[in-house]
């Protein structure tokens, strides 16, 4: 196993390069860059744009450019953000925690509720109960997340029930510390909801439609068979097969925490990674959205990884080689 996950990673280090060298020269083919904006300064003189150029080494070429900012990654080294004027790792450090608490609390209500309803819409298939929880889930499917998440705004501004924006109160400095953790989680479960019920439809009608082809297999027909109670053949054969492409799609959730909660969160103005990659992709921040990129595809990795080998541990049909 461990020269398994070795084997992956060492994989992995040339396809970072390669896509974050394909990111990069994309980024530099669009026209402009940040300080052809600061042109339309009248105060700003033509000169003092060339040097500020030099300064962060765009006066290079894109693959010179592309081969320092690789170094500097190296060296633990981001660079340094045009808009915001301080290093990109200080920024990340404060807007990732964010995006993280958000994904983390949507991605585990998400499969609490959606993983043992669809278990239960599986035994109880035509039933009215699978029919309703069936229904309820094709509206979530089909309802676009910033529509429901504008809904869910409109409701919460109008009962003020809870807080909108941003994850602390007036309040925060002077509470306790329990207090300060409720006050954030007040604030964490608008944009939370919203991803919860947006994913919970599609992932509730995978787990049924597994869970039904195990039912129907032979070996499931041939543990009837022999008797054996509906509640082992259920959770002890059933579930551990049905199981196995739930695994894979939840290694795809992990390595997309970034993108997927993004536009939640410039809607419900939760400050994550979502709006700061927006800033900075209007503003052609270079360095701000290349780290972005790049810890987008360390996600993305590391997610199918944990993937490959948490369904290698669940089933023992699967072995690493």
């Amino acid at each position: 196993m461990k020269r398994y996950i070795f084997k992956r990673l060492l994989q992995f280090i040339p396809l970072l390069i390669g896509m974050t060298f394909i990111s990069f020269l994309i980024i530099q083919i669009s026209p402009g860059d940040y300080f052809t904006q600061l042109k339309m300064n009248p105060e700003i003189s033509p000169e003092t744009i060339e040097s500020m150029r030099r300064t962060f080494g765009l006066d290079k070429p894109v693959v010179i450019q592309y081969f320092y900012w690789l170094k500097n990654v190296f060296t633990f080294n981001l660079g340094e953000s045009f808009s915001y004027h301080v290093p990109v790792s200080f920024l990340i450090k404060i807007r990732l925690k964010n995006t993280l608490a958000l994904s983390i609390f949507s991605i585990f209500l998400t499969w609490i509720i959606a993983i043992p309803l669809g278990i239960y819409g599986g035994i109880k298939e035509r039933s009215w109960v699978e029919k309703l929880l069936s229904f309820f889930a094709y509206i979530g499917i089909s309802i676009p997340s910033f529509f429901l998440a504008m809904l869910i705004i409109f409701f919460v501004s109008k009962t003020a029930i809870l807080p909108l924006g941003g994850t602390t109160s007036i309040f925060y400095e002077n509470a306790t510390s329990i207090e300060k953790f409720i006050d954030y989680l007040k604030h964490l479960f608008v944009p939370g909801i919203i991803l919860v019920l947006s994913g919970i439809g599609s992932l509730y009608r995978l787990m049924k439609n597994d869970f039904l082809e195990a039912l129907n297999s032979p070996y499931i027909f041939t543990a009837y068979a022999k008797g054996l109670p509906s509640y082992k053949i259920y959770f002890k054969h059933a579930l551990r097969n049905a199981i196995n492409p739930m695994i894979t799609i939840f290694g795809y959730e992990l390595s997309g925490i970034l993108s997927g909660a993004g536009l939640v969160e410039i809607i419900t103005g939760w400050p994550g990674m979502g709006r700061l990659v927006l800033e900075g992709v209007l503003s052609q921040d270079l360095y701000l959205v290349m780290a972005s990129l790049l810890i987008g595809g360390i996600l993305l990795i590391l997610g199918n990884l944990f993937a490959d080998i948490l369904l290698a541990l669940v089933d023992p049909r699967v072995r690493l080689r």
